[in-house]
């Protein structure tokens, strides 16, 4: 599975670098291509889905700004990020959030409650949203930094793991060999 994951990601990048040559990207080439922003190899990328996985936690349209320029500035690969940030969506929003403030309101001291979201039915779920989560105060502002590094930290880890799987394979299989030969 790995392993023909990887070899779609060989096969996508050169698409990915010939788009470099259109008219809005064709001056910025030699400096995006220096800093492996387009790259589809497997530091770059599991960096560029961490990123976006940090990112992902940012309120509104600019988490994919976000992630777009710490993938630059550390050499993430941009689309990687990109497609992390869908991570969070309206509906995995609110979860989210709570387990932040839960986190936040862990880290903190003293005693916070978590506001009640207030459903209302009056067809503005998008302001009562925005109030639930101005009401929520440092536990959330605390907890999300936190929840959005542990996130970054296991989807690193996670695309690092599921990099290296063939080669893991391939030498659980030559130590098995190994042995059965003695």
């Amino acid at each position: 599975m790995s392993l023909q994951l990887r070899r779609w990601f060989r096969q996508l990048e050169p698409r990915v670098l010939a788009s470099l040559n259109g008219p809005l990207l064709s001056r910025w080439r030699p400096w995006l291509d220096r800093h492996d922003v387009f790259s589809f190899s497997r530091n770059p990328l599991a960096l560029g889905v961490a990123i976006g996985m940090f990112c992902g936690l940012i309120p509104g349209p600019l988490q994919v700004a976000g992630t777009a320029l710490l993938c630059v500035w550390w050499r993430g690969n941009v689309i990687a990020g990109a497609l992390a940030t869908v991570y969070t969506n309206p509906l995995t929003i609110v979860p989210l959030y709570a387990l932040a403030f839960r986190i936040g309101q862990w880290v903190l001291p003293g005693n916070h409650v978590l506001p009640p979201l207030d459903g209302g039915g009056n067809g503005q779920w998008a302001l009562n949203l925005a109030h639930w989560v101005q009401a929520m105060g440092w536990p959330l502002v605390v907890g999300l930094p936190i929840l959005g590094l542990v996130l970054a930290v296991l989807a690193w880890l996670l695309i690092q793991a599921l990099w290296l799987m063939p080669l893991y394979q391939r030498l659980w299989r030559r130590r098995k060999f190994a042995r059965a030969r003695l």
